[in-house]
């Protein structure tokens, strides 16, 4: 029986250990590699996403979308955006339903993604955060949820740098790639535990409360969280349990 926090104590979190991706990471900057990722990604069942975005520090000033990840188990592609836009490939794999694509705070993700291409259609995407409203957890930020349900800290320490630079250095790759990887590893924990029943919730002081609903082995994996909001727009190319007590995915 797993034991979840209902909150998770953020001072907590940077005393638990790191958590890094160890598989491949492949950075991409043009069209003919991100058709050759995109037939390898295309074979996966399930794949992580996650973007980055160059921080502004200027009020009313805004960058456009500048990394896309995409994980499969083992390897995440890095698609540099600002370099060469998203390719149809990428919105071919981004539309099919039948891939399903995980990550956090998808609203945001996809708009950010439509700045670049109005006519982006997403389907098959899941929103972990609605998973977790589902289990009864309040705390919803990529890092709170991992280091509730893994016990495990992701490095947030890289979120701020630039993401146009012409070189992503080793600290933005391991960071863009765990995040992206980290929501494959907390979607197959999240839908192993509602289809089971088998978790409990508790509060700040670790005392059990009562789940949303009762556990049921018949429930059914969750679908696709994300509809289709096509614009009428023509495409332009281009895991001893230790205390742990704006959804923002960052937070």
């Amino acid at each position: 029986m797993q034991q979840l926090f209902i909150k998770t104590d953020k001072k907590i979190i940077p005393t638990l250990p790191r958590y890094t991706f160890g598989g491949r990471i492949i950075v991409l900057q043009s069209e003919s590699e991100a058709q050759s990722a995109v037939r390898f990604l295309s074979k996966s069942a399930i794949l992580g996403v996650d973007t980055e975005t160059r921080p502004s520090f200027r009020r009313g000033s805004h960058h456009k979308i500048a990394l896309l990840q995409i994980a499969s188990a083992n390897i995440c592609f890095l698609f540099r955006l600002n370099f060469m836009g998203i390719p149809e490939c990428v919105v071919k794999l981004l539309e099919n339903p039948s891939i399903l694509k995980i990550g956090l705070s998808l609203k945001d993700d996809i708009a950010q993604l439509q700045q670049r291409c109005p006519s982006f259609a997403p389907a098959g995407f899941v929103d972990l955060q609605q998973l977790a409203t589902q289990m009864g957890i309040q705390d919803l930020s990529l890092a709170k949820l991992f280091a509730n349900f893994f016990r495990l800290r992701i490095s947030k320490s890289a979120q701020l740098s630039n993401w146009e630079a012409d070189v992503l250095d080793e600290k933005q790759k391991i960071y863009a790639a765990t995040d992206a990887e980290a929501c494959i590893k907390l979607y197959h924990t999240m839908t192993q535990l509602m289809q089971s029943g088998e978790y409990q919730l508790l509060d700040t002081a670790g005392e059990q409360v009562k789940p949303l609903s009762p556990p049921s082995a018949n429930r059914k994996k969750p679908e696709s969280s994300v509809k289709a909001t096509k614009k009428s727009v023509k495409r332009t190319p281009s895991q001893g349990t230790k205390r742990l007590s704006s959804h923002n995915k960052n937070t």
